[in-house]
């Protein structure tokens, strides 16, 4: 399903208009929006969260109103339409995914970093702390190297968007999402090569 139309047609407006009043500065319209895009951040935390392992004490639930509350500190001219929206959300949980995963790591200490699969359908993350903060590691030196491809890993990998629909995120093409989608987990591939 069309992550960024799962939300039904009728509300593709909405959720722009809601956007626009936001940053003019309408304080209230990010709270008539989260009801709106609530089921596909529900669906983006749910991914995200499936690769974790079993005893994850940070539900669906929480993530997602986690990342309600980093949206709602963002500057509104941040966000520029409703792709754009759902990149930030899903950066906004691949932060809180890092940042639970470092603390986890920190009460283990220890551990080999596990390897991460990077097939064309699922490219998951393991179930351990330590191969998504090695996973984060690695997407920020690859952002040094080239940010549009690791934007195009947080679109694909942790907002669970389409080609198509990282590109409208992204402004630009389907192709290109796909050529740097390529790109991407062949350089981490290499970059997390234990």
């Amino acid at each position: 399903m069309d992550a960024l139309k799962a939300a039904g047609s009728g509300h593709l407006t909405d959720i722009t208009g809601l956007l626009l009043a936001w940053r003019a500065g309408d304080a209230g319209a990010l709270d008539r929006l989260f009801p709106i895009v609530y089921n596909e951040l529900r669906r983006i935390a749910h991914r995200q969260l499936g690769g974790e392992r079993p005893e994850h004490t940070l539900g669906t639930t929480a993530l997602v109103h986690e990342a309600y509350l980093k949206l709602v500190d963002q500057t509104r001219a941040q966000i520029t339409d409703r792709a754009h929206f759902f990149a930030v959300a899903a950066r906004a949980m691949r932060r809180i995914l890092v940042d639970y995963a470092r603390r986890h790591r920190a009460l283990k200490r220890g551990g080999d970093v596990a390897q991460i699969d990077f097939n064309e359908a699922t490219f998951t993350a393991g179930e351990r702390a330590d191969t998504l903060v090695a996973l984060d590691e690695a997407l920020t030196r690859l952002a040094d190297v080239d940010e549009r491809v690791s934007r195009v890993v947080e679109c694909r990998f942790f907002g669970g968007l389409t080609e198509e629909e990282a590109a409208e995120a992204l402004g630009v093409t389907a192709r290109t999402v796909r050529r740097d989608w390529v790109k991407a987990k062949r350089w981490l591939a290499q970059a997390l090569r234990v």
